[in-house]
């Protein structure tokens, strides 16, 4: 039996490349579909936009801001979603007060470096926080992603980062999900740890256990695709059932 449509939706500055390893194993089992978040600011105009694209229904499965996005498409059009998968990710609003002004700066400071160096000097930078340590000098993930990163452009960064820092609360939507979940995440993910996976599941009916990829920093399904490809295989056959 083959699972619903599959709709992907990339994170910050990422593209089709972020799924590009697990999509022999998905294809074999979905149509996937992946989105394209072009010069959208705002994380409900990535939503619509997936919307408009997408078939009348579907499994959704979001890495990292992807996952954001994903929350807020449920919000939209509960009804249209069989099954989400939230990778690498989060749920809350920004922070008051001065986690959230270091969470700007920090995000800014990315930005000036991309205006004023390039997005590819900007990627090198992101990248040493966002895989695993072991990782770091690894020149075919690393050269990837910045490519990946490289062939947007500052303006498109600066939308991303406005739709990031005015994100809403999925708490809601987490805590209405009605449908099969799959929460998962690198145990060396340092920018969206187990411990808020954890968490986000907790807000879900039924609490889903968190599904941790051993050996993987933020960039889980490219730098452990068969573990991701294997946990999302496996809740698709739920989606189905």
């Amino acid at each position: 039996m083959q699972a619903a449509p599959l709709v992907l939706v990339p994170g910050l500055m990422c593209d089709a490349t972020v799924w590009a390893p697990l999509r022999p194993a998905l294809d074999a089992v979905a149509r996937c579909q992946v989105v394209d978040h072009v010069t959208a600011d705002s994380l409900t105009q990535m939503a619509q936009q997936l919307l408009d694209a997408a078939p009348p229904t579907f499994a959704l499965a979001g890495h990292s801001m992807g996952g954001r996005v994903a929350l807020e498409v449920v919000r939209l059009a509960p009804q249209r979603v069989r099954g989400l998968a939230l990778l690498d990710t989060g749920h809350l609003a920004r922070a008051e007060g001065a986690a959230g002004d270091d969470e700007a700066r920090k995000r800014h400071a990315l930005l000036e470096v991309a205006r004023h160096e390039g997005v590819a000097a900007m990627a090198r930078q992101w990248v040493q926080g966002m895989v695993h340590p072991a990782r770091r000098d690894d020149r075919e993930l690393v050269d990837a992603i910045v490519a990946m990163f490289a062939r947007k452009t500052a303006d498109i960064f600066e939308g991303q980062i406005r739709a990031l820092l005015n994100r809403p609360d999925a708490t809601p939507v987490l805590q209405g999900l009605r449908m099969p979940v799959l929460v998962l995440c690198g145990r060396q993910d340092s920018w969206a740890p187990p411990s808020q996976h954890e968490a986000l599941a907790a807000l879900i009916p039924g609490q889903p256990p968190v599904q941790v990829i051993d050996d993987a920093g933020h960039m889980s399904t490219l730098e452990q695709p068969q573990a991701v490809a294997q946990a999302l295989r496996a809740w698709l056959g739920r989606v189905a059932g």
